[in-house]
């Protein structure tokens, strides 16, 4: 039977340069490999070690690249390794095989939300009503499915943020803060959900996840075994779950970590 392993992308498995946390010496850095590219410009990074892994696991296993990135967004990103049948995008809004939308799972999504959570274009509004232009930078709404903002992290006040969370979530929809990047995601819209559709076309009997956001929360509880970085939402909260291990590297390691501990359980014999 196989075993699948739906893993976060950014800052779990693929990191901007600003997330890499290289706090060694310059000589000692480890070797990098790019692996998005957007309007000419290197964006996301992993380890050339992490690149190797990564191609050892997707032979291994059914790996599910499993993002709240828009399918535009995933799709920029040229990950080594076999390329997956399955990806998770938008938080579990759009499941892609063999790199298309399934039409009749992004219907059954869209319904879904459509019964168990204020629209989305209350939530649009409520952004732009009392979001400050003094610090976001964007208003972006995701497959209409969700919305998020690009602030300046630096002027964001925090009381907007824990004040945008009660007021979503008695709407039943979450925040998550994640960078620079503030999103309003509907309770239902998951991750876990759409890893338990391909759990089930694939006949996987083992699940394994990562993922370091308030986000991926859902995920890793749904999976057999789940793994977070030591950087994060979740580490931040100390958040953690009987099957889910708190790991100690932070930035770009960490992704290097991560994909060692799924090969362990992918390949048990094979020491690393």
């Amino acid at each position: 039977m196989p075993v699948l392993v739906a893993s976060d992308l950014d800052r779990t498995l693929i990191y901007s340069a600003a997330a890499l946390a290289l706090t060694m010496p310059d000589a000692r850095a480890p070797r990098l490999l790019c692996v998005e590219v957007h309007e000419s410009k290197p964006l996301s990074y992993m380890t050339e070690t992490a690149a190797q892994l990564l191609t050892e696991l997707g032979d291994a296993a059914v790996f599910v690249p499993t993002t709240t990135r828009t399918r535009k967004q995933y799709q920029r990103i040229n990950l080594p390794g076999p390329a997956p049948k399955y990806a998770i995008c938008a938080n579990g809004g759009h499941l892609l095989v063999d790199g298309v939308s399934d039409p009749d799972w992004n219907a059954r999504v869209t319904a879904h939300l459509a019964e168990q959570c204020a629209p989305l274009a209350e939530v649009q509004d409520h952004l732009m009503a009392t979001a400050s232009p003094a610090w976001v930078r964007k208003h972006r709404i995701a497959e209409d499915l969700f919305a998020y903002l690009v602030v300046e992290r630096e002027l964001l006040p925090e009381e907007w943020v824990k004040e945008l969370a009660v007021w979503a979530e008695n709407r039943g929809w979450t925040v998550s803060l994640q960078g620079r990047k503030i999103y309003a995601v509907p309770k239902p819209l998951t991750k876990s959900a759409a890893m338990h559709e391909v759990a089930r076309r694939t006949g996987a009997d083992l699940t394994l996840a990562a993922g370091d956001s308030l986000l991926d929360a859902d995920l890793l509880l749904a999976a057999d075994r789940g793994w977070r970085p030591g950087h994060g939402e979740l580490a931040d909260a100390e958040w953690t779950a009987p099957a889910v291990s708190g790991l100690p590297e932070r930035g770009v390691l960490a992704g290097e970590r991560i994909l060692r501990e799924f090969l362990k359980m992918t390949r048990p014999e094979a020491p690393r």
